[in-house]
């Protein structure tokens, strides 16, 4: 347990752009998911960290296959 720890204090320098890559790819698929009524997706996305490759697969593939319709009420 001692030496993962020190492993993690040791290299902890990627954490920071490991952050700053995944947040936004995070962020945006599970606005696209809650957007697009997704939920087992957006559960998916929200549990599962793969990195933001599950999150882009999502924005490209699955999502692209979908549209959002906006009804406006007068």
């Amino acid at each position: 347990m001692a030496e993962s720890l020190m492993f993690i204090e040791n290299n902890a320098w990627w954490l920071l752009p490991l952050m700053v890559w995944t947040i936004p790819w995070k962020g945006y698929a599970l606005w696209r998911a809650a957007r697009l009524s997704h939920r087992w997706w957006f559960v998916a996305l929200l549990i599962i960290n793969t990195f933001s490759i599950l999150e882009i697969f999502y924005i490209f593939v699955i999502s692209k296959k979908y549209e959002v319709i906006v009804e406006e009420k007068e």
